[in-house]
Formats: structure tokens, sequence, C-alpha cells
């Protein structure tokens, strides 16, 4: 694995006109270390549950509880049907409070907080934990739990994650290694992408033989209260919880300007619609997304007036609504 590229003296141009440009993973130390849970946090792990208790809504949030034989790992069941964990809604106070109460258990059960909405859930903390690399618009998603590993998966969007409490070690991979991850199934996947199969901790290489080659172009960093790590979209990570409370927030932003409709969903219409097919087709097909989507070609719009409106060129806002309305009716 190569260490991830540290970057020195990042602000807010430097990050958005340097970093994400290259489209390559970064690490900014020290980034959020003012922010006051992180101040707290490294203190000890009950100063910033102290700090986080009185901003609570008492909104309720989603929590993952899985025995301790999976050892942290959330994952598929055996049969790949369904996962390895039970799913559930607490409220975030009692969610900290029993992290606490378990974090000094030999096998504790895996226990982790995921994708909590900070607008809705601490109101109060966006105000107080300026993010200086972002536009105001991008919210804070946290992320709580003890000790545990997330298989490599991918996010649509960029993703800024910042360690609060807590160390974090992330390992990341390219897209173009996705055949050599060996994804899982998609319906039944732990977060709604699938995951790599491969145990990163403990690889099977006899099992999973070209994952050495993954191996061969993955980045790898340790992250500590403070530090910052930068994920361009698509990029596979996996992420292993080293303490027994942790503490993240991240940043997602960017994507498709159609709202609701993302470049996954039409990966999995594709799939449906396109996957099956036999080989003639589907090389057929290829022609047309090549020219279309990836413009490996000329330009789709390079022979059309500049000004006229279609999807090939630039679309209306009313345009936009009937494209969409379209795609969503031949969805039902």
């Amino acid at each position: 694995m190569k260490d991830i590229k540290v970057w020195d003296n990042v602000d807010y141009d430097r990050f958005q006109n340097e970093i994400i440009p290259l489209n390559q993973p970064a690490i900014i130390r020290s980034l959020v270390s003012e922010w006051p849970t992180v101040k707290a946090a490294k203190k000890s792990d009950e100063a910033v549950v102290n700090y986080l208790k009185p901003l609570d809504s008492n909104t309720v949030v989603p929590a993952l509880v899985g025995p301790p034989d999976i050892k942290g790992r959330f994952f598929y069941s055996n049969d790949l049907t369904e996962h390895n964990f039970q799913r559930t809604e607490v409220t975030l106070t009692i969610g900290l409070e029993r992290l606490l109460a378990i974090k000094n258990r030999p096998q504790p059960h895996a226990i982790a907080l995921q994708a909590i909405q900070l607008r809705q859930v601490l109101p109060d903390y966006k105000a107080a934990h300026p993010q200086p690399l972002l536009d105001s618009s991008a919210e804070p998603t946290m992320w709580i739990g003890n000790q545990g590993t997330v298989a490599p998966h991918y996010d649509i969007h960029d993703n800024l994650a910042c360690v609060v409490a807590g160390k974090r070690q992330f390992t990341l991979f390219p897209p173009e290694q996705i055949n050599n991850l060996y994804p899982g199934p998609t319906l039944s996947a732990p977060a709604g992408v699938p995951v790599s199969m491969v145990d990163i901790k403990n690889p099977d290489y006899k099992r999973y033989p070209k994952y050495k080659e993954a191996v061969k172009t993955g980045f790898q960093a340790t992250l500590e209260p403070g530090d910052a790590v930068f994920i361009p979209a698509l990029w596979w990570h996996g992420v292993e919880s080293l303490e027994p409370f942790n503490i993240l927030v991240n940043y997602w932003w960017g994507g498709s300007d159609l709202g609701s409709l993302s470049p996954n969903d039409s990966l999995l219409h594709s799939m449906m619609s396109i996957a099956n097919l036999d080989q003639q087709k589907r090389e057929a097909w290829q022609h047309f997304f090549n020219y279309y989507v990836f413009k490996t070609m000329d330009s789709p719009s390079e022979h059309l007036p500049a000004k006229l409106k279609d999807i090939v060129t630039d679309l209306s806002p009313t345009q936009r609504v009937k494209v969409r309305n379209f795609l969503a009716e031949k969805l039902k």
C-alpha cells in the first residue's frame, strides 16, 4: 500500500483549485483540530459525549448492532442474502451512553450509529464547527461507533471525512480496481452499494487472487482526531475504527444536476436493461454510451446549433422536468 499524500497550508482556494481537480485522495492534517468536539475528544471520550448530549434534539438515528462474534466487521450474512447485524433506531444520547458503557468490555457488541443528519439531530453543531474547505451549503453527517471495520465500498459523491474522536485507518483503491475487489451482491449490500468481499485485514488470496493487483494500487493512512481525508467520488474505501469509541463527521457534495436522479440509479437501470443482452447487442450499446455519455468520440453536440436546447446540448429548466418525469413514468 502507498501512503496517501499529505497536503500542508490548505485553504478553500487550494482545496477547490488544486486538490479536487487531481481526483486523488488527500490528507489534510489538523484541519479541524480547533473544533470544540475535537478538543473535548482529546480530553476524554466522556468529555465529548458530555459536549454532544445537551445539543441532542432527541431525533432518532439509524443504528447497526452486531453480535460480538462478527468482531466489528459489518458485512453480508453467510449466504449473502442479508446482513450479519441488525438495524434499529435510538436517540443519539442513548447510543452515546451505551457506547461508553461497553467500551471496556473485552468482547462487546459491535455498534455503529450511522449517517446522523446533524441538521436535524444536532441543529446547533454546524455553526460551532465550520468547515473551511467547502461551501456553506455542504451539510455535515456524523458516524459514531466502537471498534469496527467497514468493507471497501464507494460513494457517488466527493467526500471530505474528518476524524473527531478515536483513530481511523482508511484504505483506498481507485475506481478501475472494481474487478480486483470482488464486489458482493447489490440488493443485500450493508450500506446501499456493493462492498468488497475481501476481508482487507486478513485477505484470502486463494479465494480472491486478483486482490493482489488491487493492493499494488492501494493507498492507506491512519487519521488522528482533527485530521481529514478527501475521498474522490467512486474511489473504493475501507474504514477501520481503531479505538473503543470513535466519531467521524463527513461532507458529501457534487453529483448529478437532475436532482434526485443519480448516476448510480442509471447504473442499476443499465444493469437490468443491458447487462444480460447478448454480446453483440451489449457491444452495440457500448458505442452509444461512449458517444453520448462518456464522450470518447466526437462531441455529440458539435454539429448542432449552439443555442439549441436539448439533452445533448443544454436542457432548459422546463425540459429537465419533462425528462425527469418521462424517466419516472418509465420506471413505474
